[in-house]
């Protein structure tokens, strides 16, 4: 049991690296290809895509009670699609970031399926420290590769990380059959499955808002770094970039935000994000100088770090009790928006001769229609609830 603890603890840790690496690469790879920001932006579908079918895999192994088969193949992927990054081919490359999102889409659910099943009386705990183990590997991928790549050279640093992942996925091979627990025959009869969800516009509506906000999350992630060698081209130099500083407020923002909630209703929280998130992003985008690039991705990263959590369990209190196990729209239209937003940004970007800065001001269009949304969101979630 200590070794499959481990061994969870350390995959969430290495797909926080692999989930958020493909904006540490993909200025390399832009140089390598000699590609423009829509030819770039190709690589996020590719990523994303995998990682939906992953999704919709690991839903497959779940309801057979083998979240740990699906967390182990989703190691291996991973440490294949990565290592597939090397490739002198760029249809080889964008078929390794597919790879990828499939492991990624596999091991992320399997392994927060498998730490709920590990800690039935402190469900909560478990997955707050897991998933903070995904935040560190998101905060060390972007030193990871600018210390251990070369120029156009992504040798080492996925040499690594794939050697991390397949013996990560050999320590899971080597767990015993049967630690996984099967859910109890009545759990579906105890919960009322009723009550209409997805007839509903107001579930849409919060799905929509869940098809933005992860959008402007991956489109952060995916383009701030390429976004900071544009305004400063020796941002390399520089001991805390935009980025890392985007995920240590991102974590940091996950860790205090208990302690808000102790004043302000989720509603009220969701506001308090995004108008923290629009702020800093208008520090972010109209900074000419990395320090100020630097306030603008803290205070985003800061902002954005409750809203999804957040949103969720908006759905869950609206829908009762079964919204959890009736979630997959949910879910998909954040993979989705996701897929949208990162890929729309390269494309307007090329439109406006490769200006990426005119394709990153779509995010201020995205944060202001969640400030619309929210209000009009807490209107109806108040109506639903009385």
């Amino acid at each position: 049991m200590r070794l499959l603890k481990i061994s969870l603890h350390a995959g969430f840790f290495l797909s926080g690296i692999t989930t958020v690496i493909i904006g540490q690469f993909l200025p390399i790879l832009a140089r390598k290809f000699t590609l423009n920001d829509e030819q770039s932006g190709n690589f996020f579908p590719a990523q994303f895509a995998g990682s939906l079918i992953g999704t919709f895999l690991t839903n497959w192994f779940g309801k057979r009670g083998r979240f740990l088969l699906a967390a182990l193949i989703g190691c291996f992927l991973m440490a294949v699609g990565i290592f597939m990054l090397n490739s002198a081919d760029l249809t080889f490359c964008l078929a390794g970031f597919f790879v990828n999102g499939l492991g990624i889409g596999m091991t992320l659910p399997s392994i927060n399926m498998l730490i709920l099943e590990l800690n039935p009386s402190r469900p909560a705990a478990a997955l707050s420290v897991v998933n903070f183990f995904w935040g560190v590997g998101a905060i060390v991928s972007q030193p990871f590769v600018d210390n251990f790549a070369r120029g156009t050279d992504i040798f080492r640093p996925t040499l690594i990380l794939t050697v991390a992942l397949a013996l990560v996925g050999l320590a899971l091979a080597l767990i015993p059959k049967g630690v996984e627990q099967k859910p109890a025959a009545n759990d579906e009869e105890e919960i009322d499955f009723s009550t209409p969800i997805w007839t509903l516009p107001l579930a849409w509506a919060i799905a929509g808002f869940n098809f933005i906000h992860v959008g402007f999350e991956s489109a952060m992630g995916g383009w701030l770094k390429t976004y900071t060698e544009r305004v400063e081209p020796d941002a390399a130099l520089y001991r805390l970039p935009p980025i890392f500083l985007y995920f240590v407020f991102f974590v940091a923002g996950r860790g205090v935000a208990p302690f808000f909630f102790r004043f302000l209703n989720e509603n009220r929280m969701l506001l308090l994000g995004l108008l923290t998130i629009l702020g800093g992003l208008g520090v972010l985008l109209s900074a000419g100088s990395i320090v100020l690039l630097g306030v603008g991705a803290a205070i985003s990263g800061f902002g954005t770090s409750w809203v999804f959590p957040t949103n969720m369990s908006r759905f869950t209190k609206t829908f009762g009790p079964s919204a959890s196990r009736r979630a997959t729209p949910f879910f998909i239209a954040g993979t989705l928006g996701a897929t949208f937003t990162t890929w729309l940004i390269g494309f307007v970007s090329n439109r406006f001769g490769n200006n990426l800065h005119a394709g990153m001001l779509i995010l201020v269009g995205s944060l202001v229609t969640l400030v619309l949304l929210q209000i009009v969101l807490q209107l109806r979630t108040k109506k639903a609830l009385e």
